[in-house]
């Protein structure tokens, strides 16, 4: 089976990135050709650069003509596309189309149904967007970094595409991370059917488990954000006086530095590496995810699992289904600072507990969340698609004939 690759890279390397990459290694380990077309954002910094790229973002002719070249000289048999936004554009679907090569998108947000691609604006959740042909109130409000007219250009791009029939009829499967997501995206204005959505998690490497002996202190990894919910996270921890270690930088950051100077059993490092990270998981009592948005998938959560450490997270989003309360973590109320006080200081002084619930959370990674767990799933998808695809073919060649 001979993949072709699709992905627009972010200026700030995140998530999707890193699963695009993953995935990459993943089929040419197991022998599959597999070749990529990538675009960036690097080049996207006047103010006529992005309004050029708005403009294009709609359809850029020349992201078409670099995957009718690269079909040609390829000749695969399938392509999967990660992000096409903004560089790449729909045109990419357009051009796999006319080439008779089928197309299987994965959906690592929700950009298609809502400018904020995130369904979070101003501190809050935000589903407006998801039923509407065009979202006038989120470009009312800026959802997208802020700005009416950036926000316009995505409503635009995904609204005519939508009046076009593009993504319910030139993109053979969606994969996207949960259930929440697939009934949201199922439910939203697309109007996709049913059977072109399907739920295909991610995974990451083994980091191995950490050692069953470990210190009371609970981890945070991620940026230090409003929706990461770090702000409802440091009043827990001052007011339960549980120890807390956060890696991670961003907008927050001196908020978190000025939390951590008040607080002794608050610890501080900033940007860390993988490795660091890996090791930190190893050795925490339990990773915390205190999201107040919806989060997708985040890889932090399936490396604490690798590693044997649990979870404790709100249900908001696909959380609820990644973490089990009680089986390989715990849950408590979003943005609740006494919930999450209860539910941390039930880890910190029940190592046995915790124990039992790392032992879950290592076999929900063994099951579900390991590379090879990942590759068999994402092989019969395209297999699936593949299939369908010749039998559709058939069908036509017969009416025909």
């Amino acid at each position: 089976m001979r993949i072709l690759l699709l992905h627009n890279r972010y200026q700030q390397a995140g998530g999707e990135d890193v699963v695009f990459r993953a995935e990459l290694e993943l089929l040419r380990a197991h022998g599959h050709p597999v070749d990529t077309l990538e675009f960036d954002n690097d080049n996207i910094q006047s103010a006529w650069d992005k309004l050029l790229t708005g403009a294009r973002s709609l359809y850029n002719p020349s992201s078409a003509r670099l995957l009718k070249k690269t079909i040609e000289d390829f000749r695969p048999d399938i392509i999967h596309l990660h992000n096409f936004f903004p560089v790449g554009s729909p045109s990419l679907l357009y051009a796999a189309a006319a080439a008779g090569v089928p197309v299987v998108m994965t959906l690592h947000n929700y950009r298609l149904i809502c400018p904020s691609a995130i369904l979070y604006t101003d501190g809050q959740i935000y589903e407006k967007s998801v039923h509407q042909l065009f979202p006038w109130d989120a470009i009312k409000r800026g959802v997208y970094r802020n700005s009416r007219m950036q926000t316009a250009s995505v409503a635009v791009m995904t609204g005519v595409h939508k009046l076009l029939g593009t993504w319910r009829e030139k993109v053979d499967r969606y994969l996207v991370l949960t259930d929440f997501a697939r009934n949201i995206i199922i439910n939203s204005s697309l109007k996709l059917r049913p059977e072109q959505v399907v739920v295909k998690v991610n995974s990451v490497p083994d980091c191995g488990i950490g050692p069953a002996q470990r210190s009371a202190q609970l981890l945070f990894v991620g940026r230090l954000t409003p929706e990461k919910g770090i702000l409802v996270l440091l009043d827990a921890a001052e007011k339960g006086k549980f120890p807390l270690h956060i890696i991670g930088d961003g907008p927050l950051r001196a908020e978190v530095e000025e939390w951590a100077a008040r607080c002794s059993f608050i610890t501080y490092t900033g940007f860390s590496t993988r490795a660091t990270v890996a090791l930190a998981l190893q050795h925490a009592r339990a990773l915390v995810v205190a999201s107040t948005w919806y989060e997708g998938m985040p890889l932090v959560v399936l490396e604490a699992f690798a590693a044997g450490t649990p979870v404790i997270a709100s249900r908001l989003g696909g959380l609820g289904e990644l973490i089990q309360h009680e089986t390989n973590g715990l849950h408590f109320e979003a943005g609740n600072a006494d919930s999450l006080i209860t539910q941390a200081q039930r880890l910190c002084t029940d190592a046995e507990l915790a124990a039992t619930l790392g032992q879950n959370a290592r076999k929900s990674y063994d099951t579900r969340y390991s590379p090879e767990r990942n590759y068999q799933q994402l092989v019969s998808i395209y297999q699936s698609v593949l299939t369908e695809r010749t039998a559709a073919n058939g069908v036509r060649k017969a009416l025909h004939s």
